[in-house]
């Protein structure tokens, strides 16, 4: 099949950018869109032109480098598959993120968001010698639909109070992050993480509009995370 990519190309942070478009000629219906882009630099550089950047890794939507925003859906290009799309397809990187080149957003600011919420275990006491943190059948449900986040940010940069607020509210990728540290059973630090998290900006920006679930390309629910947060702020 045929494939028409018309794709954001900006050379660097402090130029201009726009859209191009490219032919794609006996596109096998059965690669993802990563795959494509692939295919597409492998015939940029025969042809002497400057491939499109964009990040890469695992392939398997496990790593979360791959996110941008295809047909104006935030999501993986390494699980969306070519059968999904038709017509012309618009690539954009993240939306409302500075762009360092092409497809690669500047995800500076959100990682400093989520080192700020300590996402690792903190414990009071050192594991037994020899053997794991126990956690009940139970304990370790409520993790599930957490710890499946890959950090792609699709959910932040779908999110128009994080567009307004990025300088001070969290974010749905960094307060679900945060949630999944506090419903931790191995973790002793819950109230100190709620008493952080309690602040009229880095938490309840959120207005629910819910973009965030209906982009996750994990399909995973960060306003749910949040709404924990507050419930459990209000509970204490």
């Amino acid at each position: 099949m045929k494939l028409t990519l018309r794709i954001w190309r900006q050379s660097s942070a402090d130029q201009p950018g726009g859209y191009q478009s490219h032919q794609l000629e006996n596109v096998s219906p059965d690669l993802s869109l990563r795959e494509a882009l692939d295919q597409l630099n492998e015939q940029l550089i025969s042809c002497g032109e400057r491939p499109v950047s964009f990040e890469l890794d695992c392939r398997e939507g496990i790593c979360g480098s791959c996110s941008m925003n295809i047909d104006g859906t935030n999501t993986l290009a390494c699980l969306k598959s070519i059968d999904e799309v038709k017509g012309e397809v618009k690539i954009f990187p993240l939306p409302h993120m500075p762009v360092v080149k092409d497809l690669v957003p500047d995800l500076s600011n959100a990682y400093r968001q989520l080192a700020s919420i300590e996402p690792w275990l903190k414990s009071d006491k050192d594991a037994p010698e020899g053997e794991e943190r126990r956690q009940s059948p139970e304990e370790r449900e409520k993790l599930d639909g957490l710890w499946e986040c890959v950090l792609c940010f699709s959910c932040s940069t779908a999110c128009p109070s994080y567009w307004w607020n990025s300088d001070e509210y969290l974010g749905p990728a960094v307060l679900l992050q945060a949630y999944r540290w506090g419903a931790d059973s191995r973790d002793d630090s819950t109230d100190e993480r709620l008493y952080a998290l309690d602040d009229s900006f880095a938490l309840y920006r959120c207005h629910t509009i819910m973009n965030c679930a209906q982009t996750c390309p994990k399909g995973l629910n960060p306003g749910k995370a949040i709404a924990g947060i507050k419930s459990e702020i209000a509970s204490r």
